[in-house]
């Protein structure tokens, strides 16, 4: 081959293969993925995929023939184990061996699990990550069973409104002494708190998880507090673990993730990495960033300085969440701030903008797609507004930009 060889064939990896070809890039591209589907998107999996509102094939970042007509070569189905820094070459589950003139990472993460001692072994436990898991989970959503939901971030609490939107008794076990304890103010979880409690889910804080039981498939959920709750199914959204094992093998540098620097060059000549398994210089300090703009932003500027461009990745980070019929858009990064000012716009539309000191960092926008526009303009311009100003909602809000 002796190309460019890309481990792992998910939203990054898919965009840093099309941004070699888009930047005429002409050599032999291999796209490596132990998944046997292409490349596809994730964020539907956990909604319209799992509510059977989505086909399968909606879901791919591109249809097949793209790969084909780009001179893309889909290695599907395949498990790399082992990478050859010195030889420039990557193994396979299969034995195959595959030369390469530059490599990049794109392994994305893995759920954090149970263990099991745990009861992480039993049946109907699940985590909710690739299309194999939506498929698991689909079948089990049945009316009036009982689900538990282990963790009360994004990823536990997007569960929970998909359980209950299918009659489910919904559950939610949050070891902190609050939902997104990790992530929003205590606004923003005060709002989706509400929201939840209002499409009648349970919601436990400060209480963990000791064990889980049953014969087989699980039957209950034991409490640290020494409760116990009937469960037909477990979902566990803890958290997500970044997919080194394979670079740290072959002698890259980590630091909570794949270690790049500015261009996304790892420690080993001619490695690179994009996407959620990496962490980044960003502003003085290393950080992960696990979302879908952000994977193909890195993989995307990953493509070009394969190609020499030496331009240094600035990251813009944005994410989002949909939950019931509430979409949650977030600009910026909340690291670090110590004052909340709230706009709102009444009927569930408002929005809270994170401060440290007089600087802008961040903006949780709840149906008001206005305000997140602005606000990531804003925080992108290095602008902060004055809280007054924000909190003023007898203007159009596209003033501050001003």
């Amino acid at each position: 081959m002796a190309g460019i060889a890309i481990i792992g064939a998910g939203q990054a990896g898919a965009a840093l293969a099309a941004k070699l070809r888009s930047e005429g890039y002409e050599g032999e591209i291999a796209l490596f993925g132990r998944e046997r589907v292409p490349p596809y998107q994730r964020p539907p999996l956990s909604k319209a995929y799992l509510l059977g509102e989505s086909p399968k094939e909606r879901l791919f970042l591109r249809p097949e023939t793209f790969y084909a007509d780009q001179n893309i070569t889909l290695h599907l189905g395949q498990t790399i184990t082992e990478i050859d820094a010195a030889a420039q070459s990557i193994t396979t589950a299969e034995g195959a061996v595959f030369a390469y003139d530059q490599l990049a990472f794109t392994t994305g993460a893995e759920p954090r699990r149970l263990s099991v001692e745990q009861g992480g072994g039993l049946g109907n436990v699940l985590t909710m990550r690739s299309m194999d898991d939506a498929d698991r989970l689909a079948p089990l959503l049945e009316d009036g069973k009982r689900a538990v939901i282990i963790g009360g971030g994004y990823i536990g609490l997007e569960a929970a409104a998909v359980c209950t939107k299918r009659g489910m008794q919904v559950t939610v076990i949050e070891a902190a002494p609050r939902i997104l304890g990790r992530v929003a103010c205590e606004e923003t979880a005060t709002y989706f708190r509400d929201l939840h409690e209002g499409n009648g889910v349970t919601i436990r804080e400060g209480v963990g998880l000791d064990r889980l039981s049953g014969t087989d498939v699980v039957q209950a959920v034991h409490l640290t507090s020494g409760e116990t709750l009937a469960a037909d199914l477990v979902l566990v959204g803890i958290g997500i673990i970044p997919e080194t094992q394979l670079a740290e093998a072959a002698g890259v540098a980590l630091d909570r993730g794949i270690a790049t620097d500015e261009m996304g060059a790892t420690s080993i000549p001619h490695i690179w990495a994009a996407g959620d398994c990496t962490s980044l210089p960003y502003r003085g300090e290393r950080i992960r960033l696990e979302s879908v703009q952000n994977a193909i932003d890195q993989a995307e500027a990953v493509a070009c300085n394969m190609l020499r461009a030496a331009t240094p990745y600035v990251p813009k980070p944005w994410f989002w969440s949909d939950q019931y019929d509430t979409k949650l858009q977030i600009a910026g990064l909340n690291t670090g701030y110590d004052r909340i000012v709230i706009r709102d716009n009444g009927e569930g539309a408002r929005s809270h903008w994170y401060y440290q000191g007089d600087t802008l960092l961040a903006v949780d926008a709840m149906n008001d797609p206005r305000a997140y526009m602005v606000g990531k303009r804003l925080i992108e311009a290095g602008k902060s507004p004055d809280a007054a100003a924000i909190q003023d909602t007898s203007g159009d809000i596209k003033s501050l930009l001003r």
